[in-house]
């Protein structure tokens, strides 16, 4: 990696796409100071212990969100527009045609989505600083600037990512995520050294070491199953069309073995966190009580959570991967799978071993999501970092040296030719 970034650092084009990058990222992070008037942020920070879902999106945010500054949403709102409009190109036949058109079609739904992001990061932020009684005044005007100010960093935020993908070195949404994942972990080590610096017992020097110890098996582990595939063997035909052959190659089929990414985390972790998050408003009620005091901290939660992590494994596996689809393919342009017959054979094939690769790929995250409760119990201290953050942090890293790797080998052909 760090002769990846050397080498992209003597390439002028490439070291003004970094330094774009990084300035960029700067102005992100130094709007996330800018507070919001009008709220009061003991209040938020007081109300958000009831709702470990703000205390997640607060960790992706880089603590902008407890802190209720203008980039107190992030790039949330824009994520779910994204979301939103993708399920409704499926559901309505207009957008569908418009995805088809090809790039023309696809900046119109760009341009909706943006809009559906200025109007999401306003009702969301009225809502939660209203729900979670931030609001110094309870008035029009008040919730007409808060909902304005942080819709406005929002898209703020969305205008700088793009801006990345477009000018930068790609990835503008994942590296503004990554950089509040980073920034997160940056405070929360340098304030944990500051404390064992200033005299500390042994326990703390343990706990420090554990924590460091843990991050750095859950990193590798990470990297070594985004890094893997499976390849299966495919040999082409040999056919004459005109006075040309083709064909007569040998090649594969990658399938990679975290195909699903973190969307079964993200996933799993709102629909566990969304009852807690309606509770929380009536946190005396007897089943706000149970679930926080007996369920939470129990084993059941976590049998639950994996469970519910494998289905969704499942579940986005089978929508991205056809395997129907890829064998029709196969059978139109002469592939075949060495040993396996053409058609059905094929389908059935690449289907079981999808399967068992979906399976391998929920098991590993179900036990990676569980990683940091059970070391939070054996440590007794709360973890700076969540499954979903490291699994973000490490595939952005790995895709953004990948993309990296791909532009400094293309400028090499150039100079080549």
């Amino acid at each position: 990696m760090l002769e990846t970034l050397k080498n992209c650092w003597r390439v002028p084009e490439l070291r003004k796409k970094i330094l774009y990058t990084i300035g960029m990222l700067l102005i992100y992070r130094l709007a996330g100071v800018i507070p919001v008037a009008g709220i009061d942020i003991n209040a938020v920070q007081e109300a958000m212990k009831n709702f470990s879902l703000l205390g997640f999106m607060s960790m992706m945010t880089g603590n902008q969100f407890s802190n209720m500054t203008i980039m107190a949403m992030g790039i949330t709102p824009y994520i779910n527009a994204s979301i939103i409009m993708q399920l409704l190109t499926v559901a309505i036949p207009a957008l569908e045609r418009l995805q088809k058109e090809g790039e023309e079609g696809r900046k119109k739904i760009a341009q909706i989505t943006r809009y559906v992001t200025v109007v999401l990061g306003f009702i969301q932020a009225v809502g939660l600083v209203y729900g979670l009684g931030g609001m110094r005044e309870k008035t029009f005007g008040s919730a007409l600037v808060i909902g304005l100010s942080m819709a406005a960093g929002s898209t703020l935020a969305m205008w700088i990512g793009e801006h990345i993908t477009e000018n930068g070195v790609g990835n503008g949404v994942s590296l503004l995520i990554f950089a509040g994942i980073i920034s997160n972990l940056f405070n929360w080590t340098s304030q944990g050294l500051g404390s064992l610096l200033t005299g500390s017992n042994l326990i703390s020097w343990i706990t420090m070491l554990g924590v460091l110890i843990t991050a750095l098996v859950m990193i590798v582990s990470i990297t070594f199953v985004n890094m893997g595939e499976r390849r299966i063997p495919v040999q082409y035909a040999k056919r004459v069309v005109g006075r040309k052959m083709y064909g007569g190659q040998s090649t594969h089929i990658p399938m990679k073995v975290d195909s699903s990414g973190v969307l079964p985390l993200i996933f799993a972790y709102s629909i566990m966190q969304f009852p807690g998050t309606i509770m929380g408003f009536w946190p005396n009620g007897s089943i706000s009580v149970w679930w926080n005091n007996q369920f939470l901290s129990g084993i059941w939660y976590q049998v639950v959570l994996a469970l519910m992590i494998i289905f969704f494994t499942y579940f986005y596996s089978n929508i991205t991967f056809n395997p129907v689809d890829i064998s029709k393919n196969l059978q139109q342009n002469g592939g075949i799978v060495p040993g396996i017959r053409q058609g059905k054979p094929t389908s059935d094939y690449l289907s079981r071993i999808s399967s068992r690769i979906i399976l391998f790929d929920g098991i590993f995250l179900a036990v990676l999501a569980t990683i940091p409760t059970f070391m939070t119990r054996a440590l007794s201290t709360q973890l700076p970092f969540a499954a979903t953050s490291l699994l973000i942090g490490v595939s952005v890293a790995l895709e953004t040296i990948r993309q990296l790797e791909s532009q400094l080998l293309m400028r090499n052909y150039k100079g080549f030719l």
